[in-house]
């Protein structure tokens, strides 16, 4: 059985102020890439909800987490929009808006756990893979992203209800592909992505 993260990375870095980071959204055609940063002030905190992995916890167990990282922490959201992502590529894109959650934060961070293999240019500490899986401040971090985007993504279907953003989340689902063939491309897709490319090259071709 897999155990829930916990503060052993963060105390092992030898840093008392700790950012995790992580972000929400590479996958989906659509949408920013939003990325959160969350500094736990006190690492013997008593933790009363689930705070995992994101992708492992129901919409309801994410939104309880999410008030009480909020009310307990030190957190910043921050995304990088579509135009962005096809101009530097979702990777580096993913690293910019996490550069920018930190800047936001109320607290300067001695050092960064960052999510992933790779390290933002502009941020000192480390990558973790599996990270979310492993330290409490990038499982925090993880939850805010996902909750920040999905919020951005239900919004934005208010506006465009022909794609059903709010439960595809921009992701390439079969309807949402079906619907971007039936309505088309606007400026919240990411162009660069093969599906939403082909598409575009089909148009003007056509044309």
């Amino acid at each position: 059985m897999k155990s829930d993260p916990d503060f052993s990375i963060e105390r092992k870095c030898g840093y008392d102020v700790v950012a995790g980071c992580d972000e929400a959204g590479r996958g989906p055609l659509c949408g920013p890439v939003v990325a959160a940063a969350v500094i736990f002030p006190h690492r013997d905190i008593s933790v009363p909800v689930v705070i995992r992995d994101s992708k492992q916890m129901t919409g309801h167990m994410r939104a309880v987490a999410a008030d009480w990282i909020k009310q307990n922490t030190i957190w910043a959201v921050a995304e990088c929009s579509p135009s962005e992502i096809d101009e530097m590529n979702i990777l580096w894109a993913s690293m910019c808006a996490m550069e920018r959650a930190v800047a936001k934060l109320s607290c300067v961070p001695e050092y960064c756990l960052i999510d992933g293999n790779k390290m933002p240019r502009n941020l000192f500490g480390a990558p973790i893979v599996h990270g979310d899986a492993k330290s409490l401040s990038i499982a925090a971090a993880s939850i805010l992203a996902k909750e920040a985007r999905d919020k951005i993504m239900r919004e934005l279907a208010e506006k465009y209800p022909q794609y059903g953003w709010d439960k595809n989340a921009g992701y390439p689902t079969e309807s949402h592909l079906r619907a971007i063939d039936k309505y088309g491309i606007n400026e919240h897709y990411r162009k660069s992505y093969k599906p939403v490319k082909e598409r575009i090259q089909n148009e003007t071709s056509h044309d």
